[in-house]
């Protein structure tokens, strides 16, 4: 079950209830950014996400009146982006359908090639070529972060929603699950593959710095 919502937070819908301007504005700087980075992962341009998330501003003021709290504020705000960007983007014709991300792909996550056979007389099913080591400082290295991107963005749309939600934007699973209507098992199994093949594009990149 997703996290209900903060103290804070209840605070805050009270006075987004009240019409408060400021508390309106402080959830705007707080979401916005992360907001349109979620309608990216369905849309096909920024400008397309940007829109989507000026719409889906306008339902969140639209049904704050109606939240609980049951949930997390951002859980909220992420599912209304995800379903509104979602729907512009099969309008679009630019999306596979939703229904087929509850069918995670048969294709291995890594290449069986990297693992010892089941016969190996002493390792038998481990590693290989084991995973590069990925060193912190290099994480904040710029050539690093922009092939990173280039790596999420070349995942299936499935895979790319999930990893953007938990690695980029930080979000919990169940949070992920709310915002994209999957089961917890195959949000792990799309986590896995996301990750999975995102370390496989990233390998050479680190194997050339080290």
């Amino acid at each position: 079950m997703d996290a209900a919502a903060h103290p804070e937070e209840l605070e805050l819908i009270s006075a987004l209830r009240q019409g408060d301007e400021a508390a309106f504005l402080s959830l705007v700087r707080r979401y916005h950014s992360s907001m349109v980075r979620v309608a990216q992962v369905f849309c096909s341009n920024e400008s397309l996400a940007e829109e989507v998330v000026q719409e889906s501003w306008l339902g969140v003021l639209q049904g704050i009146a109606g939240i609980e709290g049951r949930s997390s504020l951002r859980s909220w705000i992420f599912s209304i982006v995800s379903n509104r960007a979602r729907s512009r983007a099969q309008r679009e014709a630019r999306s596979v359908p939703f229904s087929s991300f509850d069918a995670p792909d048969d294709e291995p996550a890594v290449d069986p090639e990297r693992f010892l056979p089941p016969d190996h007389p002493r390792w038998p099913g481990h590693w290989a070529t084991p995973p590069e080591h990925w060193a912190d400082e290099r994480l904040a290295l710029r050539e690093t972060l922009e092939l990173t991107r280039q790596a999420i963005e070349k995942l299936p749309p499935a895979q790319r929603q999930v990893i953007v939600l938990r690695d980029v934007e930080g979000c919990s699973s169940e949070e992920v699950c709310a915002a994209l209507g999957l089961s917890d098992g195959n949000q792990r199994v799309l986590l896995h593959r996301a990750r999975s093949k995102g370390r496989a594009m990233l390998e050479p990149h680190f194997g050339r710095s080290a």
